[in-house]
C-alpha cells in the first residue's frame, strides 16, 4: 500500500497496486515533432520510483504537434524508448479555459489518480486575464473531483516567456495569476483530494532552456520534469528526481 501526504499533512492511502498519472498541458507539454518532451523524462522518473508495474500513464491523446501540418498528427518522438507510454491530455494553444470543461469527461473515460498540470500561459496570452484564468483553475478542480473525488493534482505556475520581457502588462498578469494560483491551491487542498503547487524549475532560463523563448529544449524538458518530481518528493515523500532522497511513508 502506498501512502502519500498532502500539503496540510493529511495522509492519503492508495489501495490500488498501480497509480495512474495523467499529463495535462499546453504546447509545452504536448511538444512538437522531433522532440522528446518533458513527459518522457517524467515517465523515466516514475518508472525508477514505482517500477514498471507500479504506475501507468493515461490520457486520451498520444500525438505530438506537427507545425507543418498545423495539428497534433505526429508520432515522431525523439529518442523515445519503445516502452514510453505516449498518453496525455495536452494541446497546442489550449489552456485552463479549454481543459476545465473537458476534464470530467476525460477522467470518466480514462481514470487517473494524479494529474500533473502545466497550463496558463496560453490563457493569459490570448484568452483571459489573471482573475478569469484563476476562476477556470477552480472550475477545473471542481469538475475533476466530480469524476474522481480523491484525485490528486500537482500544478506548475506559469513560467513567463520572452513576451514578458517587453510586455509589462502581460508580465504583471503572469505574476498576478501565479499569486492567485497559489491561493487556489491553498483554498482547495483537502485531505481526500490533495493539491500541490510545484515551484518554477531551479535556474530555468528561457534563453538557455527553450528554443524560442517559450517551448523547452532538451535541458528545459529535464528541468520541467524535475520540478514535478521535486514537488512530489518534498510534499509527499516520494523519491526525488535524482534518486531516493525521501522514503514514501507506509
Amino acid at each position: 500500500m502506498l501512502s502519500l501526504t498532502s500539503q496540510a499533512g493529511t495522509r492519503i492511502r492508495h489501495d490500488e497496486r498501480m497509480l495512474r498519472f495523467m499529463f495535462v498541458g499546453d504546447s509545452m507539454t504536448i511538444g512538437s515533432a522531433g522532440e522528446r518532451t518533458w513527459r518522457h523524462h517524467m515517465w523515466r522518473h516514475l518508472r525508477d520510483t514505482y517500477g514498471d508495474d507500479g504506475f501507468a500513464v493515461v490520457g486520451p491523446r498520444t500525438a505530438l504537434y506537427d507545425k507543418t501540418a498545423g495539428g497534433p498528427v505526429s508520432h515522431d518522438y525523439a529518442d523515445a524508448s519503445p516502452d514510453f507510454p505516449r498518453h496525455h491530455l495536452a494541446g497546442w494553444g489550449e489552456g485552463w479555459l479549454h481543459m476545465a470543461p473537458e476534464i470530467a469527461g476525460v477522467l470518466g473515460r480514462d481514470p487517473a489518480d494524479v494529474l500533473l498540470v502545466s497550463l496558463g500561459l496560453i490563457d493569459l496570452g490570448f484568452y483571459t486575464d489573471a482573475e478569469q484564468t484563476a476562476d477556470n483553475v477552480r472550475a477545473f478542480v471542481t469538475r475533476a473531483r466530480t469524476a474522481n473525488p480523491r484525485i490528486r493534482m500537482v500544478l506548475l505556475p506559469v513560467i513567463p516567456n520572452v513576451r514578458a520581457e517587453t510586455d509589462a502588462p502581460f508580465a504583471a498578469e503572469v505574476a498576478r495569476f501565479n499569486e492567485l494560483l497559489a491561493k487556489a491551491v491553498a483554498d482547495l487542498d483537502t485531505g481526500a483530494s490533495p493539491l500541490l503547487l510545484a515551484s518554477r524549475p531551479d535556474a530555468y532560463d528561457i534563453h538557455a532552456d527553450t528554443y524560442d523563448g517559450t517551448h523547452p529544449n532538451a535541458s528545459g524538458e529535464r528541468k520541467l520534469a524535475d520540478a514535478f518530481a521535486t514537488a512530489m518528493a518534498q510534499a509527499w515523500g516520494t523519491p526525488g528526481p535524482h534518486g531516493p532522497t525521501l522514503v514514501a511513508a507506509s
